[in-house]
């Protein structure tokens, strides 16, 4: 049983970087602030988990830097961890 090719109108959407609809420019110079609490939020899940690269969109060294972020800002108190 052959497989049906599939047309360019039936691929899945690609997520939207997040960081970058937002107009943010990461790169090794100007990581993600920790001290930007509004923007770290959307990357966390209600229950406070960080979300995965799959639904944000991000590139792998952004991923890492919004987790580092994360990871920063509750050890400051800046945001909750649950």
């Amino acid at each position: 049983m052959k497989r049906r090719p599939r047309r360019d109108d039936e691929r899945p959407a690609r997520k939207k970087n997040q960081l970058s609809a937002l107009g943010i420019r990461t790169d090794g110079r100007n990581p993600v602030d920790y001290k930007d609490v509004q923007l770290l939020r959307q990357f966390l899940s209600d229950k406070g988990r960080i979300r995965s690269r799959r639904l944000t969109g991000l590139t792998p060294q952004q991923q890492r830097q919004v987790a580092t972020a994360i990871r920063n800002a509750r050890e400051m108190a800046l945001l909750g961890s649950s």
